[in-house]
């Protein structure tokens, strides 16, 4: 059968792929970016600084929700890698099928826990009164459309999952430039405030995803499953949820302690919220390559599994490591640079104390960007491989460092505290990762090198 518009990450030069893998990743995500900061820039222009910091405030119960979404997506996509890595094309259907299955579940579940317990959920983070109900209107909006994030990240990491980065790209330029459309459209002329700017981003995804799930039945001749193809398997299904529900779950840890972090936030008032909403929203703008390099590194290290070959792992890892740590060098000294500039983008300058915690907020995290490009290549590589368990333990290792300081340190040093809580979970993650990889690399060696001894490793 025609691979069609797949790409096939199992031979040619590893840095030259995963770059080139890596670049449409790279644009989705600042794409991405854009819309958020829109929302942000409009909400804080129009709408004052209240109201910024209540959208803000939801930053971290977001991520617990959609990040657990994206983790099963992306999870339930690496077999999917795997199986075209070793030229499965039919089990890498059946895969498919039995992904879609369970993505249905997981968007039931998802909606209605999300919708009956997120107004308790705020009040223990401790949002304060003056911003709950922006908090509220918002984040109620974001999470009515859960379906339709989970629809474009599961269709995305398909795509990937055959070499295809470029595709999503196209569908996310669309829906960004419908999503400011309607930011200005719902909150400037239809004054429906903060849930405007939630219903913008949602009808945003919606398009994308379905834009997304037409272009690949249509172009995509391999991914389309015959009638056999589409049998509920328990098998595969199992195969799919010990990938996906670590990684899922992995996200959602990381996410409790960005609550936790939150939470903390909103114990010093209004301005430390305000000014970490704005240096996190910069923040994302630099990590976000890292990220992505991860990401791209997840496929990569599948399909090359798939194809028993060991030592394109291993050289793919060791140069996708030299490229992040340059970048993470880069960005630091950037953000020292811009940092000031990038924030007023944000916060109005006469706004001078929540901008100096804007400031220091993003430089003591940008000293620490070479651990997060760390942790992002290791723990992706990992789940890439199908050694999902061990990388959600870091996950933990992260929740516990982050709690740690939040609990014990922001009531002593306060903002200060705050500003290094992440990067010090990087670091304990990146301890236990360091460890898990190596380990895990021996066993791999042991697995494939007896039958692969004369591989390819151009």
């Amino acid at each position: 059968m025609q691979k069609d518009m797949t790409k096939d990450m199992t031979s040619g030069k590893p840095l030259g792929l995963i770059l080139r893998f890596c670049f449409p990743l790279v644009c989705g995500y600042m794409l991405q970016q854009l819309y958020s900061m829109v929302d942000t820039v409009i909400v804080g222009r129009y709408l004052g600084l209240e109201a910024l910091a209540g959208v803000g405030a939801t930053g971290a119960i977001s991520f617990l929700v959609i990040g657990f979404a994206t983790g099963i997506c992306t999870g339930l996509s690496i077999p999917m890698a795997q199986a075209f890595g070793a030229n499965d094309y039919s089990g890498m259907r059946r895969y498919m099928t039995n992904a879609y299955y369970i993505a249905a579940i997981v968007t039931m579940i998802l909606t209605v826990i999300t919708l009956l317990e997120t107004r308790q959920i705020l009040h223990w983070m401790k949002t304060p009164e003056d911003i709950f109900n922006y908090s509220y209107n918002y984040i109620i909006v974001i999470f009515s459309g859960v379906g339709v994030s989970i629809l474009y990240n599961l269709l995305a990491a398909m795509l990937r999952s055959v070499g295809d980065s470029k595709s999503p790209l196209l569908f996310l330029a669309i829906a960004s430039v419908l999503n400011i459309v309607l930011d200005l459209l719902f909150i400037i002329i239809f004054h429906m405030g903060v849930s405007g700017a939630g219903l913008a981003t949602v009808l945003a995804q919606a398009i994308s995803g379905i834009l997304c799930f037409v272009y690949l039945y249509r172009r995509f001749p391999i991914m389309r499953p015959c009638r056999q193809e589409w049998k509920l398997e328990l098998l595969r299904c199992k195969r799919l949820i010990s990938i996906g529900l670590p990684m899922a779950l992995q996200f959602s840890i990381t996410a409790i302690g960005s609550i936790i972090l939150q939470t903390s936030v909103n114990s010093l008032g209004t301005a430390a919220v305000t000014s970490v909403t704005a240096g996190q929203k910069i923040s994302a703008i630099l990590t976000g390559p890292m990220e992505q390099m991860g990401i791209t590194m997840a496929t990569y290290c599948g399909q090359n599994l798939g194809a028993g070959q060991y030592q394109r792992i291993q050289n793919g890892i060791r140069v996708s490591l030299i490229a992040s740590m340059i970048y993470c060098i880069s960005a630091c000294l950037l953000l020292y640079v811009f940092g000031r500039n990038a924030a007023y983008l944000f916060i109005d300058a006469s706004e001078t104390e929540v901008i100096v915690l804007a400031v220091r907020y993003m430089r003591l995290n940008a000293v620490f960007y070479p651990t997060l490009g760390l942790l992002f290549i290791l723990r992706n590589s990992l789940q890439g491989m199908g050694f999902s368990l061990m990388p959600m333990l870091g996950g933990v290792s992260e929740l516990a460092a982050r709690t740690i300081v939040c609990l014990v340190f922001v009531p002593i040093f306060g903002f200060s505290a705050v500003a290094v809580a992440s990067p010090v979970a990087w670091i304990f993650a990146d301890i236990l990762l360091v460890f898990v990889y190596f380990w895990d690399m021996r066993r791999l060696k042991t697995k494939l090198m007896p039958c692969h001894g004369t591989e390819n490793v151009a």
